[in-house]
C-alpha cells in the first residue's frame, strides 16, 4: 500500500493516464480527475497528499480549484498547464500553488517535483498524518486544542490572536489581504480595520518570533497583507 495519495486533474485523458504510469512506478498511488468540480469531490472522499492541477478545464477551471481548495487545505498543488506565459504562472503561485510545471513536461522533472514537494508536506512542512496538527519549524498549532506552541512550549494567545494564526497558518505562504484576514477572523464586512489588524499582529509577533522586528514566521508583504512562512 502506497503511503501517498496523488490527485491528477486534468481533462485530457492521455496525460492523466501517462502520468499515472509514472506515478505508479515510484510506488505513488494515483487518484484522478478531470476537472475542478470532481477534484473537489475527491478531495472530500480521501486522503490526498499532493495535487497535479490542470490551468485550462471545463466546469471549474485550475485557478479557481486552487483558489478553493486553499480555503480549507494546505495540501501541495503543482500547476500543470500549456500556456507560458508569466502571468499564469504568478497568478496560480500568489493564490496558493507551490509549484509550476508547463506542458509538455518531462517526466523526470515532474516526479522529482513531486517528490520534492511531498518531502516538504511530510517531513518539513505541515503535514502530521491528518489536518488537525500543523508544524511550520518548530511553531505548531493544535486545531482540536486549540493551542500553539514555539519549541513545544505553549504560546498564550487571545481567541482573535489564535484564529488569525490558524488562518495562516492552515494557508502557509498564502499572503492574506488586511481586509480577507479581518472579514475571515471578525466575521463581519471590513471597514477601515486596518489598525486593528495590524495590532493584533504585532502582538502575536511579540508571543512568537525571537526577535519581532524581524520575524521568522509572521510576515508582511508590503502594499498586499501577511503571510506565514512556509
Amino acid at each position: 500500500m502506497s503511503p501517498f495519495n496523488v490527485l491528477v486533474v486534468d481533462d485530457e485523458k492521455e496525460i492523466r493516464d501517462a502520468i499515472e504510469i509514472y506515478l505508479k512506478n515510484e510506488g505513488i498511488t494515483v487518484i484522478k480527475a478531470s476537472d475542478g468540480i470532481e477534484a473537489i469531490e475527491k478531495l472530500d472522499e480521501q486522503v490526498i497528499h499532493l495535487i497535479i492541477m490542470d490551468i485550462m478545464m471545463p466546469r471549474l477551471d485550475g485557478i479557481s480549484t486552487t483558489f478553493k481548495i486553499r480555503e480549507q487545505k494546505n495540501i501541495p498543488i503543482i500547476i500543470l498547464s500549456a500556456k507560458v506565459e508569466d502571468t499564469d504562472k504568478i497568478l496560480g503561485l500568489q493564490i496558493g500553488a507551490d509549484d509550476y510545471v508547463t506542458k509538455p513536461f518531462n517526466p523526470l522533472e515532474l516526479i522529482a517535483r513531486v517528490k520534492s514537494q511531498l518531502r516538504r508536506y511530510v517531513t518539513l512542512g505541515t503535514y502530521e498524518g491528518n489536518d488537525k496538527l500543523i508544524n511550520l519549524n518548530g511553531l505548531t498549532l493544535d486545531k482540536e486544542a486549540k493551542e500553539v506552541a514555539l519549541h513545544g512550549e505553549t504560546v498564550k494567545l487571545t481567541p482573535i490572536e489564535y484564529r488569525i494564526v490558524e488562518l495562516l497558518m492552515s494557508h502557509a505562504g498564502r499572503v492574506f489581504s488586511i481586509s480577507e484576514i479581518y472579514e475571515r477572523v471578525w466575521k463581519e464586512p471590513c471597514y477601515n480595520a486596518e489598525n486593528t489588524v495590524a495590532v493584533h499582529i504585532r502582538k502575536i509577533r511579540e508571543k512568537i518570533e525571537i526577535d519581532p522586528k524581524n520575524p521568522r514566521y509572521l510576515k508582511v508583504v508590503w502594499g498586499i497583507g501577511y503571510k506565514m512562512e512556509k
